[in-house]
């Protein structure tokens, strides 16, 4: 990269930053890329092998979208993994005594530079104590546990859009296959989200 220029910031999720980027032919183009904090998500799994989906508007989409629990990594130097814990309390008010990496991600390589980590969940139980109020588009999230066969189904049969619940799921599916032998620890390496993203002011 030539060089660099923010060229937008919300102060809320994203930026925008425009690169002067050096091909491999000794030229050079503009690149705009969408500053993204990262992400994570649960595929929460229970005894039945039931998938655990909430549902939340997101407004670009303008659609209601059934997918895991997730978050934004927005809190500097957090935890992929406490943040992960974090979410799944949150947004469904359980915990889970067994953390695998299921999968990692660029969501939309081509505009942004959002690294996103999947994991699997298990042992899951209710948590205690009250309950996390959510606000704005999370403060009513309904819950629904499906089973994973129907969500693959779901999947395939073009009924579930979002990209976690699509990767999740499929990556699920076929780690069953092998009883979860394959899948990383929880807290492997992340080599793909190569630097720490600071909080949005």
């Amino acid at each position: 990269m030539q060089s660099s220029t923010e060229v937008f910031r919300s102060g809320r999720v994203i930026d925008v930053r425009s690169d002067v980027v050096v091909m491999p032919d000794g030229s050079t183009a503009v690149r705009d890329v969408v500053v993204h904090p990262g992400a994570v998500g649960i595929v929460a799994l229970d005894d039945a092998e039931r998938v655990l989906l909430v549902q939340q508007y997101r407004h670009p989409a303008q659609h209601l979208l059934w997918e895991p629990p997730a978050g934004l990594l927005d809190v500097a130097g957090e935890d992929p993994l406490a943040a992960a814990r974090r979410e799944l309390f949150e947004e469904a008010h359980l915990t889970a005594d067994r953390w695998d990496v299921l999968l990692d991600a660029f969501t939309t390589p081509g505009m942004t530079d959002e690294a996103v980590r999947v994991y699997l969940a298990r042992d899951v139980a209710a948590a205690t104590g009250p309950k996390h109020a959510g606000q704005h588009e999370e403060a009513d999230m309904p819950v629904r546990w499906v089973p994973l066969d129907e969500a693959v189904a779901a999947v395939l049969g073009g009924r579930l859009h979002n990209p976690m619940a699509v990767m999740g799921i499929l990556a699920a599916a076929r780690a069953r296959e092998s009883g979860f032998a394959a899948l990383r620890p929880a807290d492997a390496p992340w080599p793909a989200r190569l630097t720490a993203k600071a909080p949005r002011s």
